[in-house]
């Protein structure tokens, strides 16, 4: 994995099914990567016909995640922006060999 920790672009994915519109970030770096932890019995891949959407800045990216109802963020960038800004909580936070992912949705 060529994954560097920081990154100030990501990509993003807009998906609509009926009203639910569920917004899929990952850092840049991370696209089409199998992200594996065996003692925890987890893998997640990150897969481009899910992710690859447009990259764009984090910034521009939170426009968009402001309308999600539901989110999949996966990279230390944009897991830690959406901290930061209080779409997750850290407890929420799953940890794929030192690499973030969380979900949240919003309950209409």
């Amino acid at each position: 994995m060529k994954y560097s920790m920081r990154t100030d672009r990501v990509y993003v994915k807009i998906h609509r099914y009926g009203e639910e519109v569920v917004v899929a970030i990952c850092d840049e770096g991370l696209l089409g990567e199998r992200l594996v932890d065996k003692e925890k019995g987890i893998e997640l891949y990150v897969d481009p016909y899910f992710y690859k959407g447009e990259l764009m800045s984090i910034n521009a990216a939170f426009k968009i995640l402001r309308k999600a109802t539901i989110a999949n963020l996966v990279g230390r960038s944009i897991v830690e922006k959406a901290v930061e800004e209080g779409f997750i909580h850290p407890d929420a936070i799953l940890w794929i060999n030192k690499i973030p992912h969380a979900q949240y949705a919003v309950y209409h």
